[in-house]
């Protein structure tokens, strides 16, 4: 049986057909799956960038380094300094 939202993406496809015609509907998925891979892509890689910014500071803070007020670079510095010793 089916649903009203079948009916609706049914239609949609239908009009899509007539609207671009079928030789420009592959190109359209496709644009649409890259865009979406993108967003994926971008979703999963900004945790990615935190996780780094709290291990740094949980590095530091294990060699006793404080780390209020300081921007990301001071720490690496301090961190590089420390190391050296």
């Amino acid at each position: 049986m089916i649903t009203s939202w079948e009916t609706i993406i049914i239609a949609i496809i239908i009009l899509a057909l007539i609207i671009w015609g079928p030789q420009k509907l592959p190109e359209f998925a496709r644009a649409i799956g890259q865009a979406r891979r993108e967003f994926e892509k971008a979703s999963r890689e900004e945790p990615k960038k935190e996780d780094l910014d709290e291990q740094i500071i949980k590095l530091a803070k294990e060699l006793g380094i404080s780390t209020e007020g300081k921007t990301k670079e001071q720490i690496l510095q301090e961190i590089a300094e420390k190391a050296k010793k």
